[in-house]
């Protein structure tokens, strides 16, 4: 994706503010071999772009005064209630140096699955991304998990999950090996929020006739 960038010669509270006036918003391109830049953007060309999962997790063109630069997006700041953009963050990135991104998931083919067609279940998504690590040349915008194979009883864990070439998954914690996708009866499915639904319910029931127990006649004079 290719990104349209201006430099930023002021910096600052009041100047990031009256920035945001006139419809841009204030950013930071760091990192690589060159010195950090103080950068503007559009905000409406910005927030629709933001929109797209591509923008999040692919390397970006960054044109800044004529200049293209490979960056990535690492940070943005909203505004806590209004739909406003405070603040982005990029990294600059070079061929030679390996990147920790995460990456989304496209889930497909469970409806084709025996746990789904034949045998009473749906498959539950666990993770929705996963962070990897590999050069900029072999970050994939995206990674395919094919789910026709689920089967009732059984799970999909991240090392069963086929990388694109140079890419590597990267796990945190003490499971190194989580699972992404697990097989769940539908009757449990549904159980789970009816009974969770119901129990406040019940607890309202059991709690009107202790009320009306504690609540004695006056006594007569």
């Amino acid at each position: 994706m290719k990104v349209v960038a201006f430099e930023r010669s002021k910096q600052g509270t009041g100047a990031s503010r009256r920035l945001r006036v006139t419809g841009r918003t204030p950013g930071i391109v760091y990192g690589g071999t060159g010195e950090p830049q103080l950068i503007e953007l559009d905000h409406n060309a910005l927030w629709h772009a933001l929109k797209k999962e591509a923008f999040h997790s692919s390397i970006l063109a960054m044109d800044i005064g004529g200049t293209e630069n490979k960056v990535l997006l690492r940070d943005v700041q909203m505004h806590p209630y209004k739909q406003l953009i405070l603040h982005v963050d990029f990294q600059r990135v070079d061929a030679t140096t390996r990147l920790h991104m995460k990456v989304p998931l496209h889930f497909f083919g469970d409806d084709q699955s025996p746990a789904v067609k034949t045998e009473g279940c749906i498959a539950n998504h666990v993770l929705s991304e996963v962070e990897v690590v590999c050069l900029p040349g072999d970050l994939p915008e995206f990674i395919k998990v094919d789910l026709s194979g689920l089967h009732k009883g059984s799970s999909l864990h991240l090392a069963d999950i086929p990388l694109p070439k140079g890419v590597k998954a990267v796990a945190h914690g003490h499971d190194k090996n989580p699972v992404v996708v697990s097989v769940v009866m539908v009757s449990a499915a549904e159980e789970a929020p009816a009974a969770e639904a119901a129990a406040p319910e019940a607890a309202k029931a059991e709690a009107k006739p202790a009320a009306k127990a504690e609540a004695k006649p006056a006594a007569k004079k």
